[in-house]
Formats: structure tokens, sequence, C-alpha cells
């Protein structure tokens, strides 16, 4: 599966993210600049984590202004594979190719800790190579990533089944003490209605080799790539 990551000013994971999909699962992986106007033979698009255009006005609004975002709402709506994480989660709300939105965390801290994930579908490609069961243990390192939604839209998107990742304790359960920042429900993840887009604030490329701690993270990424 040819994969791209996108690259703003102020991206911080974009290289992990190439490391981990060329060197860790082998798959052929490019860097496309956010001047860019065409994402190339792309199978698959992810959006970095970071801090794109130094999260001037809030985060991920001068992003989706990129021309490499006009490329990705092309992609999506024919179907493509897209994943934000962290900072990209934020752009892909900002850009409406989600819905909802990051806010300040419920600390008004910035947390940077590992957490435990769980999925609560596993019928997408981006959870389908999850174990079911499995407790993942993943970073996360923001300030804004509260998810909200109005009660309509958390209401329509829970029938769809859009929430992907709640943050968990080690016992799995959706507790308050297992959310580091508020979000509504404990949601980590959600994905769009076509089931094609996703965003998430942990850290799936900062946890897929046993060296850092944890491979977990593996399980998301290694989702996309056995999508038909």
């Amino acid at each position: 599966m040819n994969f791209a990551v996108l690259q703003f000013p102020g991206s911080n994971c974009d290289q992990d993210c190439v490391h981990v999909l060329a060197n860790v699962l082998g798959q052929p992986t490019q860097l496309l600049w956010h001047k860019e106007e065409s994402l190339g033979n792309a199978d698959a698009v992810i959006v970095p984590g970071g801090f794109s255009y130094g999260d001037y006005l809030r985060t991920g609004a001068i992003a989706r202004f990129s021309p490499v975002l006009r490329a990705v709402r092309e992609f999506a709506a024919a179907g493509g594979l897209v994943l934000g994480i962290c900072n990209g989660f934020q752009i892909l709300c900002e850009a409406g190719l989600l819905p909802g939105a990051l806010v300040r965390n419920r600390s008004l801290q910035f947390r940077c800790e590992h957490v435990h994930l769980g999925a609560v579908h596993y019928d997408s490609p981006f959870t389908r190579a999850i174990p079911p069961g499995k407790l993942m243990r993943i970073p996360v390192a923001h300030g804004e990533g509260c998810y909200f939604a109005d009660a309509e839209t958390l209401a329509r998107m829970k029938a769809n089944g859009q929430v992907l990742w709640q943050y968990v304790n080690a016992q799995g359960h959706p507790v308050s003490e297992a959310n580091p920042n508020g979000s509504v429900e404990n949601i980590a993840g959600i994905c769009n209605e076509k089931r094609n887009v996703a965003g998430l604030m942990p850290h799936p490329e900062r946890a897929s080799e046993d060296i850092l701690g944890s491979a977990d993270g593996r399980h998301i990424l290694s989702s996309m790539i056995q999508t038909p």
C-alpha cells in the first residue's frame, strides 16, 4: 500500500510516521509538502501530529486552507483512506472531514503521558487488525485534545458506530480517571459516516516498536494495510 504523509510548517511527527510505515511495516511511503496539489499514487494518507502553522488562530485552522488539503478532500470523497493523528485529527475536524471539534484540555495543561486505549468498533479500516478486547498502551501529547460534539451530533455518531476509540482504565472501563483531557464520553478517536476518514489524539506511531515501551500502535496502522 502506498502511503502519503503530509508535512506542514510546524509538523513534528511526520518523520516518525514515515519511519514506522516504511521501516517497521515495510510500506512504500512518501512525504508530501503542504503546497503540493496532488497526492500522486497514494492509497492512504496520514495527517500527522505537531503544531501546523504554529497553532495560530486555533489548532488546524490554517492548515485546512493548504493546497494539499484540497487534494485530501477529493481523495476522501472518492473513498480514499485518511487518518489524522493528534494535530492531524484537529485539522480534519477543522476541514469538515470529521464531525465535532477539539478544544482545550479540561485541566488547561499540556498532557504528555501514556494512556490505555480501547477500540469501540472493529469493523473499520482503522481498527480491524486490533485483537478483540485488546487494551492498547499509547502516548498522548496535546493541549487541545478534548473532543466535543453537540448532543444531536454525538447521538448520530453513536448510532452510526463512528466512535472508534475511547480512553479506558487498566480494566478496560471508560471512567473519568482514565480521560486525560475531558473529552465527551472519553472519546479518543472517531471516523466519518463512510468509515474511510478517521482521527485520534493518541500517537500510534510513537508506540509501534518494543524499544519505545509499546508496539500497540502498530495494530491501528496495520489495520489500514489490511484493508481490501
